[in-house]
């Protein structure tokens, strides 16, 4: 955080605010929409910050570009009653949130709305900020996809999987927080960035869909 630039920081920040609000909120919003007040009895059906921010995975966004809020709780069975479909629905609903905000990024930067300059004072220029909440909410998307917990992804992993299958990846979920941590900290330091091989092609693939970049 200390070699990042003014701009940078303040453009973090608030990413950080907005793209972690509107995430946990999307999770509340569609788990009361569902039958589940869970959330809302938690104070969590809200887009006030303080509702949602969680310090470690706030400070990791502003480090590393990624990172994450305190999840909000649901009731599965509740939300299982309701729809078979239901708390696959309720952890997609976050991710997909991201991508809404990427895009809205997007469109004037499509659309060369404003002129391809970087800050080098305190303030971002439009562009540099669009392009970082862009990209950033893009990262936050497919990080909380990847399939393991306690990560949005694992549950979205397990309804889609066959039965059998499902029953194997319940076996390594109280392990799934440690292997997440090896991925992110410890592998790195060796040379091995096994997120980095998964999410860049297709993070590529995304900001050239977006912007043609």
């Amino acid at each position: 955080m200390l070699n990042l630039s003014p701009a940078t920081l303040i453009t973090r920040i608030i990413t950080l605010v907005i793209a972690f609000s509107v995430h946990e909120f999307a999770h509340a919003w569609s788990a009361t929409q569902l039958g589940d007040d869970t959330p809302r009895l938690n104070g969590r059906l809200t887009l006030n910050p303080l509702a949602h921010l969680d310090v470690m995975g706030s400070l990791m966004l502003l480090v590393a570009g990624f990172g994450w809020a305190k999840p909000v709780p649901v009731n599965a069975y509740a939300l299982m009653r309701r729809s078979p479909a239901g708390l696959m629905l309720v952890s997609l609903a976050g991710p997909l949130a991201n991508l809404l905000m990427a895009i809205l990024a997007a469109v004037p930067l499509r659309l060369n709305l404003f002129p391809a300059s970087y800050s080098s004072g305190l303030l971002p220029t439009p562009y540099s900020f669009l392009l970082e909440f862009m990209v950033i909410n893009l990262l936050l998307m497919l990080f909380n996809l990847i399939p393991l917990a306690p990560l949005d992804g694992e549950k979205v992993a397990t309804y889609f999987l066959p039965a059998r299958w499902a029953r194997s990846w319940d076996s390594i979920r109280p392990y799934s927080p440690l292997i997440l941590m090896a991925l992110i900290f410890v592998l790195p330091m060796v040379g091995v960035d096994v997120i980095g091989w998964i999410m860049r092609p297709a993070m590529n693939s995304l900001i050239t869909l977006l912007i043609g970049a």
